[in-house]
């Protein structure tokens, strides 16, 4: 008994919150930088969640904001690094254009289930899962994750795959399920991968922490999505089931 409350105290004395806030492996100009990624992220996020809010007022959002979306990123991407107040522009209406792009689906998941807090749930989540593993790689060793690269190009490729194929051979439905779940954890990989890929190109000078923010933000909104569709799809089949168990025991 001793001996193992002896380890547990040691253990509580290892997790405490300075640990836990302790980024001493990290350099003051990668810690710097990795405050303005965030920083910048955050704001993006509530720009887009201004776009959704746009559409559920006067209907915007749609297949043109979509493409007006990847046109911002491309031009964003094609302007120099060092023309930072014009990019910061250009990623802020990106943000604003995808929040309009996801307003639609939003806007269905709250037309069919009303009460259901379907959309606070998934964002929540998606915080929890982003937060979660975005600190895995923070604390991880150097390098740790940066592996996942090639394996979640593959993944992304095969999926692509096999999506073409299913137009050819069908199994549309069983298409969606693999591209739904397996897409969110080629994301939240992603968000292991982005993260330590970050630090190691800061600290190697890489200071564009707007390129660097459309990254991380792209991975939230991808989880998102799919978070949100996945519930959505649980809502939908558990009220089939119940409106099945009413006509049968009428």
């Amino acid at each position: 008994m001793e001996a193992a409350s002896s380890f547990f105290e040691s253990r509580s004395r290892g997790w405490n919150v300075n640990s836990l806030m302790n980024f001493s492996h990290l350099n003051s100009r990668v810690q710097l930088h990795l405050r303005k990624v965030y920083t910048t992220l955050c704001l993006s996020l509530l720009v887009a969640s201004l776009g959704v809010y746009a559409h559920m007022l006067v209907n915007l959002g749609g297949f043109l904001t979509s493409m007006a979306f990847i046109g911002c990123v491309m031009w964003l991407m094609s302007v120099p690094s060092y023309e930072e107040g014009k990019r910061w522009k250009i990623l802020m209406g990106a943000s604003f254009l995808e929040g309009l792009s996801i307003g639609p689906l939003i806007d269905l998941c709250n037309n069919l289930f009303p009460d259901s807090g379907l959309v606070l749930t998934a964002f929540l989540g998606t915080i929890a899962i982003f937060a979660s593993f975005s600190g895995a790689a923070l604390f991880a060793k150097r390098r740790e994750y940066l592996f996942l690269g090639g394996i979640l190009s593959s993944a992304v490729s095969a999926m692509l795959t096999l999506r073409f194929c299913s137009y050819f051979f069908g199994g549309a439905s069983a298409m969606f399920n693999l591209e739904l779940y397996g897409g969110l954890l080629v994301f939240v990989g992603y968000v292991l991968f982005d993260t330590q890929l970050i630090i190691e190109r800061a600290d190697k000078g890489d200071d564009d922490y707007i390129q660097h923010t459309l990254d991380l933000f792209m991975d939230f909104v991808s989880i998102f999505v799919r978070i949100l569709v996945i519930l959505t799809k649980n809502a939908g089949e558990k009220s089939r089931k119940e409106e099945s168990r009413r006509k049968r025991s009428q």
